[in-house]
């Protein structure tokens, strides 16, 4: 097959999944909606989004306004159409799910900022210079969120983002066939088009220090994520073709793919969102075979149920209570099996869950071209510790109203200050903690300044 001919049918592969609403859809949708007075939707939206009002705008041809409703809000609003878990929030909670079925919300969210998207729509403005400077780190939704909010409030923003683009887990975490990457970059000139100074490729800690941050800026605001997939710590995880899952969907959104990517037979460890994201793009890389192992079983399965079904339907197959001993290697230094052992559950551990115990003399070995690891991220403790903020394992302490850290000039949120029993990482919670940690911030100074 020629190099053309294979991105060509890549291309076609990752292609969107789910086709948008037409206008006509869209219109009748639009009217089921009862608008109700105290919407239940918009209680059951971590930013609440006033739902009953942009659907509204949508059913009297007022798009601009209905996607200045939801942006304002939310300032990922058109990527958290796409990848909410929006059956477990806002269509979750809609009143007609007693009656009928409820308003595809998720999907009207996506048909007025795809309008505005594709209308090249102007939807804020930067406020009047206040005169104050913020230096926001990482350029994910969180950090959009805060960047877009201070922006609007007056404040000269400078984002510092690791990546050549910004945009975070929208940008590289996603997988295409759920979020392309121009939706992503649009959430990005938005805040841009505000006068924020985006600078990418700049890794703070190396390009520049934390200490020169602090100097240089009024407030700081830690919005980092989480780093890599940590090691599992087992045999022949240096083998070739041994992946880490979110440099691997990166690839796919990338452009970067190479034949080293592809295999017919397919191993991914872990049961989250990533590892559900892994094991749907080997299938459209071609792998005949794609197997997810979980050393735990379907009930604490991290993944949203949407995930799941998604995976199932692609034929993705499941193996629980299984874990991964070691991997096993040719001559050549490339995997080509995985050296499992069956596992059964113990007593709850420290965090509430049953602990996965070995069963002993279990151990089978499955024929594998590729494997990916998708159990967690590690945190970026180095940079936390450079800004000497307090934490717990990575998880940086704030105040849970104001987002404000150890330090008093610093904020942190998103993944950041996200940790067992700490709120869910999704993304419309780390847009909505960014919006919060501006506020407070904001707040913190009009204080200083009326004193």
């Amino acid at each position: 097959m020629s190099n053309t001919l294979s991105l060509l049918n890549l291309e076609k592969n990752f292609q969107e999944t789910h086709e948008g609403l037409t206008s006509r859809d869209a219109l009748e949708e639009a009217n089921r909606c009862l608008y109700c007075y105290d919407a239940p939707c918009i209680q059951a939206c971590p930013t609440s989004i006033d739902i009953p009002s942009f659907i509204k705008k949508i059913a009297s041809g007022n798009l601009k306004g209905s996607a200045k409703t939801i942006m304002s809000a939310n300032p990922v609003g058109a990527s958290c159409a796409r990848v909410c878990p929006t059956e477990e929030l806002c269509e979750g909670a809609c009143v007609l799910n007693y009656s009928t079925k409820p308003i595809m919300i998720g999907d009207l969210q996506r048909y007025a900022t795809d309008w505005a998207r594709h209308n090249d729509t102007v939807l804020f403005e930067a406020g009047e210079p206040n005169g104050k400077k913020v230096g926001i780190i990482g350029g994910g939704p969180a950090g959009l969120s805060a960047a877009r909010e201070l922006a609007r409030f007056g404040y000269d923003v400078t984002i510092y983002e690791a990546e050549k683009e910004a945009g975070g887990l929208n940008t590289y975490g996603i997988v295409s066939f759920r979020l392309p990457q121009n939706i992503s970059y649009w959430e990005v000139e938005q805040v841009k088009n505000l006068n924020v100074d985006i600078r990418t490729n700049v890794r703070v800690g190396q390009d520049i220090s934390a200490e020169e941050i602090v100097v240089k800026h009024d407030f700081v605001i830690l919005a980092a994520g989480m780093s890599c997939v940590p090691d599992l710590m087992i045999e022949g995880e240096g083998l070739k073709g041994v992946h880490d899952a979110i440099e691997f969907v990166k690839a796919t959104k990338s452009g970067k793919l190479t034949d080293e990517y592809v295999g017919k037979k397919v191993v991914v460890i872990g049961a989250g969102n990533t590892a559900i994201d892994g094991a749907t793009c080997s299938v459209r890389l071609g792998a005949e075979n794609v197997k997810i192992l979980y050393r735990r079983t379907k009930e604490e399965m991290t993944a949203y149920d949407f995930e799941y079904e998604f995976a199932k339907q692609d034929g993705v197959e499941f193996r629980w209570l299984t874990a991964p001993q070691r991997m096993i290697g040719n001559e050549k230094g490339e995997v080509t099996g995985v050296e499992c052992m069956r596992m059964e559950l113990g007593e709850p551990g420290g965090d509430g869950r049953r602990r996965p115990l070995p069963v002993k003399g279990s151990e089978f070995i499955l024929d594998v071209d590729v494997v990916i690891k998708a159990i967690g991220q590690t945190r970026h403790l180095s940079l936390i510790e450079q800004f000497g903020l307090e934490h717990s394992d990575g998880v940086v302490k704030v105040d849970r109203d104001t987002y404000q850290t150890s330090n008093p000039k610093i904020f942190a949120c998103g993944d950041v200050v996200f940790g067992k029993g700490v709120g869910e990482a999704m993304v419309v919670t780390a847009a909505e903690q960014g919006k919060q940690a501006a506020y407070h911030l904001h707040e913190k100074y009009s204080s200083v300044q009326m004193n």
